[in-house]
């Protein structure tokens, strides 16, 4: 493999990892109403299961309210019964029409808790960028043994690799000091 396209690879790896940390935060719940609160909600309907989003209209008419508005009346039950499944910790109120999901105010203390959360997928975060940058590593030492690669190319590109580990690292402190700052503010 070519040095530029290993590069290129990581860089996109480690890209990848910073958006699914972005997506794990997003469906941490802040005290304010966010459609990612149900995005990992899947529903029992036509012999399958399918996310909420794609059966319903999602809205958030204000900061502690989301309204589920299924397209079809039918699966309306269901809808509530994945709720209720879910680990969100809140009751759905069904008026036949739509479901109405109502977030209490946070305590300080499940503040902290969630906190403490975002920050466990912070380090998760780092944790998987390590490893893309110790594969990476270990193919062009594997070039290097074979003599595909010369020893001062090597070196350069595992010194690149470092650098984006650094900047990909700081990319996720700053995508967890951000979650955390909305929790603790809100």
């Amino acid at each position: 493999m070519l040095l530029k396209e290993l590069l290129k690879e990581v860089e996109k790896k480690m890209d990848s990892t910073i958006e699914g940390t972005r997506h794990e935060c997003a469906g941490i719940r802040t005290g304010r109403a966010s459609i990612a609160l149900v995005d990992g909600i899947n529903v029992e309907a036509y012999g399958g299961k399918s996310p909420i989003r794609q059966l319903a209209n999602i809205s958030t008419p204000d900061a502690r309210n989301l309204v589920i508005q299924p397209w079809d009346k039918g699966i309306l039950k269901n809808v509530e019964k994945a709720i209720l499944a879910s680990d969100l910790g809140v009751t759905p109120s069904n008026d036949g029409n739509v479901i109405r999901l109502t977030l209490p105010q946070l305590t300080q203390e499940r503040r902290q808790e969630l906190a403490k959360q975002v920050k466990k997928l912070g380090e998760e975060g780092k944790v998987a960028i390590r490893n893309i940058r110790r594969h990476a590593i270990d193919e062009i030492k594997e070039g290097e043994k074979d003599g595909d690669i010369p020893e001062d190319e090597g070196k350069m590109t595992r010194d690149k690799i470092d650098k984006q580990v650094e900047e990909h690292s700081k990319k996720i402190d700053a995508v967890i000091h951000e979650k955390t700052e909305e929790i603790m503010k809100f």
